[in-house]
């Protein structure tokens, strides 16, 4: 495939695979967790922090080895296939059904707001919406990574936007600020809802997984990655104290769809705040159900294209250059979550299964500087061996606190994730048995 996306493009991917929906609606569980404004602002500051450093470090890796799959390419080469066909089976069955199909959901649901829309008709219209994304990434990256920069700058702008007219709120008070900290907020609970504000920065390793599409990667891309994590946290850092000023914490607490609450005490918009945020945050979603699509596909491809996964999904589409059949098959594997309404309420309990891979990558800095030092690096990580290691503490913390606390879906995740290992030992025995009787 063609290196033609550049430094601009990537970012634009970064951001957008992050501002989602998350930041619509996890303020209000956050505000729910953490009831004094210190320990909020404390929570995305730190967030923001722990997806710098993981930025920082894969950095290094994205410059090194510049290959189409990102976390996939950098298990393989530091651990060897069974952790990486690991990844690559969970991005199938859990990460990136549930991604798409959440994100559409989201989308269609706000564009009910213009278009009344019954619960089932809800499902076809985020089923229709994959299907155009899918057929989008067909026809090319340029097609869609230039669609991923239009619909990034609009929605940036408008959450920026927004959560500095939040300053204007009518009823807005620096005293929502105070008292900024209290008693009762612990580093459990912190570690808590650290886990739904991580998945509102998620999206900062995504364009490591395009990286064989990228022009000039050894430079462009470490770029992409640490700008992109950068611009999130300042909009959400912006947004949230903005949101704070315009309501107290319990109020914000109270309100699911935060975003509208603020609009409706901006004297600004009027009327048409309601309509203005329904717009917002469909666009952010369409935004995001491209950026997934764009990024996820790249993982089934990569497996493919180094013998981990049917070798068909390895196929370019010679017109477009895209990997049409791996497009296919994260736009049916969308199609088919979407649909299946039982499906939708596992979403949220695979929100950790990321996250071992997040820390196997960034610990795979320290593997490849012993077991490979003549790799040519054109980025080494700032700050290195302690912002690696930030990364690792608050990862093996989060998950160890997620174990504790709710020790049924964190270990059923974690089950899905083993539950590849005989499929892995599956796969190579039919392999073998097929090489044999081609002998």
């Amino acid at each position: 495939m063609p290196r033609s996306v550049g430094l601009l493009q990537t970012v634009a991917v970064s951001v957008g695979v992050a501002i989602g929906s998350g930041i619509f609606r996890v303020p209000a569980t956050i505000a729910a967790a953490l009831p004094v404004p210190g320990a909020i602002l404390a929570c995305w500051l730190l967030g923001g922090i722990i997806a710098l450093c993981g930025a920082l470090s894969i950095a290094e890796l994205a410059g090194a080895l510049p290959r189409s799959g990102g976390i996939f390419a950098y298990l393989l080469e530091a651990y060897g296939p069974l952790p990486a066909f690991l990844f690559g089976w969970t991005e199938l069955v859990v990460i990136r059904a549930s991604a798409l199909g959440a994100i559409a959901t989201v989308c269609a649901e706000y564009l009910g707001y213009f278009w009344p829309l019954s619960a089932s008709a809800v499902h076809r219209v985020a089923a229709l919406a994959i299907l155009l994304i899918g057929l989008v990434n067909y026809l090319g990256v340029q097609r869609a990574a230039g669609l991923q920069s239009v619909t990034t700058a609009l929605k940036y702008a408008a959450l920026l936007a927004l959560g500095l007219l939040a300053f204007t709120a009518s009823g807005g008070s620096a005293a929502h600020f105070t008292p900024l900290w209290g008693a009762g907020v612990s580093l459990s609970l912190v570690a808590s809802a650290l886990i739904p504000v991580l998945w509102a920065y998620d999206g900062w390793a995504d364009p490591a997984t395009i990286a064989g599409e990228i022009s000039d990667p050894q430079r462009n891309l470490p770029r992409a990655l640490i700008a992109g994590a950068l611009c999130v946290t300042f909009v959400y850092l912006v947004v949230n104290v903005g949101f704070l000023y315009a309501l107290a914490p319990a109020q914000m607490a109270g309100a699911t769809l935060i975003a509208s609450t603020v609009a409706q005490h901006i004297p600004l918009l009027g009327s048409a705040g309601a309509a203005l945020i329904a717009a917002t945050v469909l666009l952010a979603a369409f935004s995001g159900l491209n950026a997934s699509m764009l990024t996820g596909s790249r993982v089934f491809f990569a497996m493919a294209d180094r013998g981990l996964f049917f070798q068909v999904a390895a196929r370019v589409a010679p017109r477009f250059n895209s990997p049409s059949v791996a497009i296919a098959l994260a736009t049916v594997l969308g199609v088919v979550y979407v649909l299946q309404n039982d499906f939708a309420k596992l979403a949220d309990k695979f929100i950790l299964g990321i996250w071992p891979f997040y820390a196997l990558s960034v610990a795979a800095v320290f593997v490849l500087r012993r077991t490979r030092p003549q790799l040519v690096r054109p980025y080494r990580v700032w700050g290195y061996p302690l912002v690696p290691a930030v990364f690792l503490l608050a990862s093996v913390l989060m998950i160890g606190n997620a174990l504790q606390t709710d020790p049924r879906d964190t270990g059923f995740t974690f089950l899905v994730i083993l539950a590849g290992i005989p499929v892995y030992w599956l796969r190579g025995r039919l392999t073998r048995a097929r090489a044999g009787a081609a002998d």
